[in-house]
This record gives C-alpha cells, structure tokens and sequence, in this order.
C-alpha cells in the first residue's frame, strides 16, 4: 500500500476530503487523514463532522466539543456554503433546546430559511432574551429574501398593471407609444415615407385605475411552513404594487385574516400556528367573501392540497368561485428548495374546474400574475 506521505500534496489533500466524507469507516480501505500539511485542520474537522453525524464514527463519544464550541470550530473550518449546511444539521439533529435556551448561540448562527423554520416550529420554547433575538433572526432572513425578490416581481406584475388598461384622458406622460404604432402601421405612407396616426391611445392614470385584488391564502400545516415563508414575503411585496389590494389570509381548521399585517411579514410568521387539521374549502369560501370585483381578483392558494373533509366540497367551491371569473392559482410549493408533497389527484381535479395548479418559484409566480393581468 502506498504511504500517504510519499503521494503529491494535491493527492493527499483528496484524499482527506474523502476521508472526511466517508467517515472512519474508509480506514478500513486504507484511506486516512494525512498528518501533513493540512492534517491538524482535517482532524480537527473530522472531530466536528464526528459530532454532528455521531453514527459515522464512535469518536463523538469521546469528543471534548460541546453545542457553543461547536459553532466556533465550524467558523473556523469550513467556508460559508458548507457552514450553513452544517449549522442547518445541527439544528435538524441535536442541540434545538441549549440553541433556544442560549441567545449567543443563536446570535453565532448563520441566519437562513431552515433556522426560521426551526424558530417557528419550536417558538413556544423560546425564552424571553431568545425570543427578542429570534425575532430579529426572522427579521434578518425576511429582508434578504424580500431585498432579492421585489425588484424582479414588482418589474413584472407593475409592466402589466401599467398596460392593464387604457385611459380616454389625453396626457402626454402617459401615451403607450408601443400599441399607438402597432394600431397605427395599417396609415404608413409609402409615398411620404411616414406613418399618418389617426389615434393616440393613453394609460389611464394609475389612481383612477379599477385595483387588482389579490388574496393570498396560506396553509398552515407543518409540512408547508418553508412556501408559508416565502408567501408572506410575497404578499407584503404585492401590498407594496400600485393598482394593487392584498389580502393575507393564513388556515388550518380555522381561518385568520391577517389583511392588517400585510406589510408587516415578520408579524405574520410569528402569528403561524402549525399542525391540526385542514379545512381548504372554508378558507376559499372565506376569501370569496373579499371578493367585490370577480374579474380582477386573483386568489393564490398554498396548500398541499390534502383536504380534511369531503373533496367533493372543494370542488364546487373551487368551480364556482371560476366560475365568477376569480382567477385562481394553486401552489403545491412555493420557494427555491421546497420539496413538494401534495395530493396531485385532488390538486389534478381543482385544475379541471378552473385552477391554475403549479410547483413554483416567487419569479414564476410574478410571471403567472402577470399573464392573467395582461390578459
């Protein structure tokens, strides 16, 4: 067998990566931390992957490394990307109550979607100093994720808003250039090498604009928690748009409109109550109550879709409010990562009866909208 000493640095730095990954068991095969070079730095990490997957080796039982100096040898020896990974493990496989419990070990994690799912699920746990921080932490996240998004999503839903509808108002600041030249080129004059417009056509004023209505409708089951986040994000993004109405509105068995915290996604998060049953149809038939101008409202459902009364029930509710011309979009899932598990067989029958059904990212949902607002 060759000695680990004897191979090329670059070699021996591969090696130590697989050996990393494999866990103790690859000494069986020969593969072992070089102790060169980078071996103090490889065994030291081997002592903190060691105790986070305590199932790959028996040194976590002998390990020195606690929860706090833990999070400070993950600092020091992996780069950002493999740190929140890592940080996302330990919350998922042990120290949930010393993290709840200590405020300056929530304060040393990276702020992320999987830790604001955690602080969600287990707010109950927290302590007042932790909760003040927590809040913070969701803060944190919330913004990046609105400060990412809302460019992107207001360009496309406000390019359609503007362009919704025309106005009889002759105003110079609002000629839509692009339909007077489209609605004008049958008047182009070979002759005179010009185009003769006989009619200008205007966007109507944005404040005399009919609103869109948008309600948003969120399960509150465990298992849509990370398309629970997002979504908050999203309507506090909506209730930003002109021309635009939002309404918030989160389920279980219950209903609980949240219209007043809009713009407030935090609030919202923090107002979700996981687990119990689902009642799908009240909500919808819920938002049908906010509904004032059919045509130009627009309810997005998040939900997995599992119903916990007779389908048949969302059914109708789902047709008749299509059939009032509510456009309506179905979410499976929505985020970057999300991992949808929702019943497709009821999800397939409420796209029969008029239901736009998709597994999306914010982006493409913006796109949709937009789509249904221009027409």
């Amino acid at each position: 067998m060759t000695n680990l000493s004897d191979l090329p640095e670059d070699d021996r730095e591969v090696l130590n990566r697989w050996r990393l990954v494999l866990g103790k068991d690859a000494e069986r095969c020969g593969i072992k931390l070089s102790g060169t070079g980078s071996g103090e730095d490889c065994a030291a990490a081997e002592e903190a992957l060691s105790f986070l997957y305590d199932d790959r080796s028996g040194r976590s039982e002998t390990s020195t490394l606690t929860v706090p100096s833990w999070i400070d040898a993950v600092s020091e020896l992996f780069p950002r990307q493999a740190k929140e990974v890592l940080e996302r493990e330990l919350v998922n496989r042990k120290g949930i109550h010393q993290i709840l419990d200590r405020p300056d070990l929530l304060e040393r994690i990276e702020p992320n979607v999987e830790l604001v799912k955690t602080l969600l699920t287990h707010k109950d746990l927290l302590t007042p100093k932790t909760r003040v921080l927590a809040r913070k932490v969701i803060d944190k996240v919330v913004s990046d994720l609105k400060k990412k998004l809302e460019v992107r999503v207001e360009r496309a839903i406000t390019g359609a808003l503007r362009r919704d509808k025309h106005s009889p108002r002759r105003v110079f600041r609002n000629v839509d250039l692009r339909t007077t030249l489209r609605r004008n080129l049958k008047n182009w004059n070979d002759e005179r090498q010009k185009l003769l417009v006989d009619r200008v056509w205007f966007y109507a004023a944005e404040r005399n604009k009919r609103p869109w209505h948008v309600v948003v409708c969120v399960d509150q089951s465990g298992s849509m928690l990370e398309s629970a986040i997002f979504s908050a994000v999203m309507a506090s993004i909506f209730a930003e748009l002109p021309g635009v109405r939002t309404s918030l509105v989160l389920f279980d068995t219950q209903v609980v409109d949240l219209s007043d915290k809009v713009g407030e996604p935090v609030d919202v998060l923090l107002s979700v109550q996981l687990g119990g049953g689902t009642d799908i149809t009240r909500a919808l038939e819920y938002c049908g109550t906010l509904v004032r101008e059919p045509a130009r409202t627009i309810v997005v459902l998040i939900t997995d879709f599992y119903e916990g009364r007779p389908e048949a029930d969302l059914v109708r509710t789902v047709e008749r409010l299509a059939d009032a011309d509510v456009r309506m979009i179905g979410l499976g899932a929505l985020g970057y990562d999300a991992q949808p598990q929702y019943n497709r067989q009821t999800a397939g029958k409420l796209r029969k009866v008029g239901m736009d059904v998709l597994v999306c990212t914010p982006e493409k949902l913006a796109e949709c909208m937009r789509q249904i607002i221009r027409g």
